[in-house]
């Protein structure tokens, strides 16, 4: 009787592959090392997570989208499942995102999450860059990671610019002529040429009603920037920053146990790729659940491009919307210099130019103006910088007053008021809006700076009031520190990091019971759970104690022994 043959386990033959990979090449040592790297358990880190599991769900959308775009300017007559559009004359990009969004199957789930994706994309870069601005992390060594982001965020906003061109509806079509065509054509001696070498001839150039010596340039060339190059670029940076981040350490928040030497958290393997693939999923969920549910861009409604057709109510994405606002609210001022007309809009792409610029370079004029050089581990909290947050506040006010400028056709319209109005609105506001967040902001942060010295100077107000002998009433505080002879505490070192400002953040209303949303555990498990808790933190700040001393000991070491030395 022959043995029984059992094939080995996944496992098995996992374990013999990796030790034959270790007998040759060695990496255990390094694996092992990178994958105790400690990541900080700050909610605010995930920001950047999300806008890089979007751009994934992006690349694998942009994959499926391609495989049936024609990015195309020839004409073609519609014929498709869409009836309200049969007969109508049409580009072939028009008809292939028609044929996309009602024959392919899944084509308009797909289009719509890109499009989310595409926002969300954007939207978490913005909020990650405030994170960054506001607390500091940009600060030496980290200048080079700025720049990367604001790079990343500019790329966003130009890809996704190029992305809701592509379909050449009307809505696109009249984006591409007051931003592009517009802007391009008005610059002084060289717009024409400029424009000519992009559009390959006037406006639109292929679209309906103009016919070109070819089916058309801009699509073609927006597609390549699109699918190719920009991504591409984008890729590059994401992983450049990456790569940056794993070598200089993540900052952190100031704490207990945390210095500019080290960082407080947790390990990559298991708790914090087990955390960032969960998040992967809650993010694809909800990309999923947006594209399945909210209708976004229906093109169908909008109809093919056409010159002679212009509508109201044109607006771009959020992340491009600033922009469309300076256009609209920025006066009619020409200027004339050497027989050139330099028009209005040439000032609306200065200006952008000019922002973008003082995006990349703020952390290099902050270092100059502060004179700080130094390194930087350890995050600062808003309050503790008024001026940078002031600036920073100031910043978002003008994005949302020309935001809401972008607009300003649709509240005219609604409320029931001039446009004319509302110019004027958005061109006051844009001068006034701004110094005022700043001057209430910057007093915001000096009167939170007062609260938090109060609080280390007299302690937590209690809520309890207690008459005196002599019939004054005072309210009792609870001291944070040690108090002198006569029951005063003594005023305490502001060290950075949050400060208790209720009793219940001292304990003193419990911690809530272990169980379910409906039940509580028994008693003795839920002693035993604390008791477990409390031995598991009792642990990890013995470990980080002995790790300090002995980093401090061999610092004293070395300094002891060049001091040696030199005598």
């Amino acid at each position: 009787m022959s043995p029984k043959l059992s094939p080995p386990k996944i496992g098995d033959v996992l374990a013999r592959q990796g030790e034959d990979i270790d007998t040759r090449y060695h990496p255990s040592a390094a694996v092992r090392r990178q994958l105790n790297k400690v990541f900080p358990t700050h909610w605010s880190f995930l920001l950047g997570e999300i806008a890089m599991y979007s751009f994934i769900v992006l690349l694998l959308t942009g994959v499926y989208l391609t495989l049936f775009f024609d990015p195309s300017m020839g004409e073609v007559t519609y014929n498709g499942a869409y009836q309200p559009l049969r007969g109508v004359d049409m580009s072939k990009a028009f008809a292939s995102t028609l044929d996309i969004s009602f024959e392919v199957r899944g084509g308009l789930f797909v289009r719509q999450v890109h499009h989310w994706a595409a926002l969300i994309f954007s939207a978490s870069i913005m909020v990650h860059l405030a994170r960054i601005f506001f607390t500091g992390a940009f600060r030496r060594p980290r200048e080079a990671n700025w720049v990367i982001g604001s790079l990343l965020l500019i790329l966003a906003m130009f890809e996704g610019y190029f992305g809701y061109s592509l379909p050449d509806d009307l809505l696109s079509g009249i984006g591409l002529r007051a931003a592009l065509s517009s802007i391009t054509l008005g610059m002084p001696v060289i717009g024409t040429w400029l424009h000519w070498a992009l559009f390959g001839g006037d406006f639109p150039c292929g679209g309906v009603g103009n016919e070109c010596a070819t089916a058309g340039y801009i699509i073609p060339r927006m597609y390549a920037l699109h699918i190719l190059l920009l991504p591409g670029i984008i890729l590059a940076l994401i992983g450049l920053h990456l790569a940056m981040v794993w070598f200089q350490k993540h900052t952190q928040f100031p704490g207990p146990g945390r210095t500019e030497h080290n960082v407080v958290g947790v390990r990559v393997m298991p708790v914090f790729a087990v955390k960032s693939g969960a998040f992967f999923a809650a993010i694809v969920g909800v990309l999923g659940l947006l594209g399945g549910l909210l209708q976004i861009n229906p093109i169908w409604n909008l109809g093919p491009y056409k010159p002679s057709h212009v509508s109201a109510g044109s607006q771009p994405d959020f992340y491009m919307m600033w922009t469309e606002g300076l256009a609209r609210i920025w006066p009619p001022w020409e200027f004339y210099f050497w027989h050139h007309t330099i028009p209005a809009v040439v000032w609306v792409a200065l200006i952008m130019g000019g922002v973008f610029i003082l995006l990349i370079i703020y952390p290099f004029l902050e270092k100059r103006f502060s004179g700080d050089y130094a390194h930087h581990n350890l995050l600062q909290r808003p309050r503790d910088v008024p001026v940078r947050t002031s600036i920073g506040a100031m910043a978002i006010a003008f994005y949302m007053v020309l935001t809401l400028s972008a607009m300003n056709d649709i509240i005219a319209f609604k409320f029931d008021i001039s446009l004319n109005a509302t110019t004027w609105i958005g061109r006051i506001g844009m001068v006034i809006v701004p110094p005022i967040v700043y001057f209430v902001t910057y007093r915001w942060c000096i009167g939170l700076q007062r609260s938090d010295r109060a609080v280390l100077e007299h302690g937590i107000e209690t809520g309890i009031i207690k008459r005196l002998p002599h019939g004054a009433y005072i309210e009792l505080h609870q001291p944070l520190g040690p108090v002198d002879d006569h029951g005063h505490p003594l005023p305490l070192e502001y060290q950075g990091a949050a400060l208790p400002k209720k009793m219940n953040k001292l304990g003193s209303a419990g911690t809530p019971g272990s169980g379910s949303f409906m039940f509580a555990d028994p008693a003795s498990e839920d002693a035993a759970l604390r008791e477990a808790a409390h031995r598991s933190e009792q642990r990890a700040l013995t470990a980080l104690r002995e790790h300090q001393d002995s980093l401090n000991g061999s610092t004293n070491g070395s300094s002891n022994g060049s001091t040696n030395g030199e005598h």
